[in-house]
C-alpha cells in the first residue's frame, strides 16, 4: 500500500481544542490539508480555524449520538485523526459508573465508530488514512491508570486489527503513542511533576509523528525518550518487574499527582 499525501486532503481532527490538537492542526495545515476541526469548546476552536482557514464543527463525543451527528455534518473525509480523549486517571474505585462510561465512550467507542462510519468511502476510493492517538499507557499499565490504559490498550488492538483488514484496500491505519508531553495536553494540565531524569516531548513532536504516520504509512510511532520506550517494552514483556521499577522511581506519587490534577475532567 502506498503512503498518502496530505496536501489537498480533507482531514477531520477530533480533540482540536487542546494544545496537542492545536499543534497537530498547524502541522497538517502546513502540509496543505483542508481541515475540519472538532471539539467541545467553540471559543478555543474558532481562533485556530480562522488562523488556518479551517472549518469548525462543535461536538461532545461523550454523547453517543454526537458521533453520527458529526459524520452527517462533516461528510466524506480523506484522513481521520482521532485525538480526543479524557484523562481517566486514578484508581478505578474512585470512579462512578457514569464517569467510566464517559471515558470508554470518548477514548475508545468514538474512534471506533468514527472509523466505522468514515472508512467505507475511503475503501471505495482506494485511498485514505486513519490515525489514532493512543499513549504509552496503551503499551504498559501502571498504578492509577487502569481505566485509561484499558481505553488506550483497546485503541491499539483495534488499530492493529483494522490495519490488517484494510491493507488490501489502499487505506492506511496508524497509531501514535505519546509519553509525557510538556507545555500542553492532559499530563501538562495536571500540574504533576516528574522525577528527576524522566524525559518529556513537545506537542510539536506528537504532531510530527502524526504527519509521518500518514506520509510514510507507519503502523505505530512512539513519541517518547529512549528510556521511556525501553520502560514500555519492559512493561510489555516483564510487567511485574516494570511495576517494581516504577514504584521505586516514584511512579506511585506521580500517578497520584496526575489523578489529583485531572479529577475535575472525568
Amino acid at each position: 500500500m502506498t503512503a498518502m499525501e496530505i496536501s489537498r486532503a480533507t482531514v477531520l481532527l477530533t480533540g482540536a481544542s487542546g494544545g496537542i490538537g492545536h499543534a497537530i492542526a498547524r502541522q497538517l495545515a502546513a502540509h496543505g490539508a483542508d481541515l475540519v476541526l472538532t471539539g467541545r469548546r467553540t471559543e478555543l476552536l474558532a481562533p485556530l480555524a480562522e488562523e488556518l482557514g479551517a472549518r469548525v464543527v462543535t461536538s461532545d463525543l461523550s454523547a453517543r449520538s454526537a458521533v453520527a451527528d458529526l459524520v452527517d455534518d462533516v461528510g466524506s473525509v480523506d484522513i481521520l485523526v482521532a485525538n480526543a480523549a479524557l484523562p481517566a486517571s486514578g484508581p478505578l474505585l474512585d470512579y462512578t459508573e457514569e464517569q467510566i462510561d464517559r471515558a470508554l465512550d470518548v477514548n475508545l467507542r468514538a474512534p471506533i465508530m468514527l472509523a466505522h462510519a468514515l472508512a467505507p468511502s475511503m475503501v471505495q476510493r482506494g485511498s485514505g488514512h486513519l490515525v489514532f492517538i493512543s499513549s504509552l499507557a496503551g503499551k504498559t499499565g501502571q498504578p492509577g491508570s487502569s481505566l485509561y490504559s484499558a481505553t488506550k490498550f483497546g485503541l491499539r488492538g483495534f488499530a492493529q486489527g483494522l490495519r490488517g483488514d484494510l491493507a488490501p484496500t489502499g487505506v492506511g491505519v496508524s497509531t501514535v503513542f505519546p509519553g509525557f508531553i510538556r507545555d500542553a495536553g492532559l499530563f501538562h494540565n495536571s500540574g504533576a511533576e516528574l522525577p528527576r531524569g524522566v524525559g518529556t516531548n513537545t506537542p510539536d513532536d506528537v504532531a510530527a509523528a502524526v504527519v509521518r504516520s500518514i506520509r510514510k504509512n507507519r503502523g505505530e510511532i512512539t513519541v517518547a525518550p529512549v528510556a521511556m520506550k525501553v520502560g514500555a517494552t519492559l512493561g510489555a514483556v516483564a510487567p511485574e518487574t516494570a511495576l517494581r521499577v516504577a514504584r521505586l522511581s516514584g511512579g506511585d506519587r506521580v500517578s497520584a499527582d496526575i489523578a489529583g490534577g485531572q479529577e475535575h475532567l472525568r
